[in-house]
């Protein structure tokens, strides 16, 4: 099968949005030895002390509205426009840098910063910059409003479509990702046993680098725009 025919699954974390100056969960600086995750990233947290979690996510959506997309973006912007349909681009960020760059039809398995969702109606609307807990919902007026994101504890999103393309895909790469939280990190089980190859590209390895067929290591603004290249043959 030529390159341009595959059938291709890009997983995205946060090590490729690292460079455009979001932080990751992980590192030495990273949201981890900042937040106290479990008050700001759980259902729990925020039925304890919404404004608390709302502050944090203000605070998130402002550092992402300020942040540009970088030359890994648009490289996997460029397989997208190259691929078409056959490429399904997933990511567990939240920011919107994927869509900056050009990407169309971008998974977003942990939901978007960007946008805002009804706990009691489930209506989902564009963000505001700063969001409060007694934001009334567009839709149906209650005060239950909270940013259309996946917490700790709850279903991501789009997992059916995920699967499907997995299912069916030739090659799954996972780009600047831990590894450690799943369902994110069994992906690379389902894409071999559907026959596919595997490659992780990252700068240090996930804690499951040994599932995949091959590692790329080194920065995503210098092994994404190589490997996209190398793949459709630029």
């Amino acid at each position: 099968m030529r390159p341009r025919e595959q059938r291709v699954v890009v997983l995205t974390g946060a090590g490729i949005s690292a460079e455009s100056g979001l932080g990751t969960f992980r590192d030495a600086a990273g949201l981890w030895m900042q937040h106290d995750l479990a008050a700001v990233a759980t259902p729990e947290g925020f039925a304890r002390d919404p404004a608390r979690v709302h502050d944090f996510y203000n605070a998130r959506r402002s550092s992402a509205r300020a942040a540009v997309p970088n030359v890994a973006h648009r490289a996997l912007a460029h397989l997208g426009a190259v691929l078409g349909e056959r490429l399904s681009l997933v990511t567990q960020n939240i920011d919107d840098l994927h869509e900056q760059a050009g990407s169309a039809g971008v998974l977003h398995m942990h939901g978007s910063i960007h946008a805002a969702r009804c706990a009691a109606c489930g209506h989902v609307w564009d963000a505001p910059d700063i969001m409060h807990p007694a934001d009334p919902c567009p839709a149906c007026g209650a005060a239950a409003t909270r940013p259309d994101v996946v917490w700790f504890g709850e279903i991501p999103q789009h997992l059916d479509r995920i699967v499907a393309a997995l299912e069916a895909c030739d090659l799954f790469a996972a780009i600047g990702t831990s590894g450690s939280v799943y369902p994110a990190a069994g992906f690379v089980g389902l894409a071999r046993a559907a026959g596919a190859r595997t490659v992780e590209i990252n700068l240090e390895p996930g804690d499951n680098a040994r599932a995949f067929d091959a590692r790329i290591a080194g920065p995503a603004t210098r092994t994404v725009p190589a490997w996209v290249a190398g793949l459709i043959g630029d």
